[in-house]
């Protein structure tokens, strides 16, 4: 049943709905993408604060 409603939408609007599906899928590799170099940012950035801590000489 799904099948046949997917080919029904396909077939009717064909390159349409190819198209924002293909768009909402590289959005979604883009934020994906994005929230892993935040996260990498982020661990750097805690990394560094804790060296300038105890270069400070704060104690844990």
């Amino acid at each position: 049943m799904a099948g046949d409603l997917i080919l029904k939408i396909v077939s009717e609007d064909g390159p349409w709905v190819m198209l924002v599906f293909y768009l909402l899928w590289r959005d979604s590799q883009k934020d994906a993408a994005t929230r892993e170099v935040l996260n990498k940012n982020t661990a750097v950035l805690i990394e560094m604060a804790t060296l300038v801590r105890h270069g400070m000489g704060y104690p844990r």
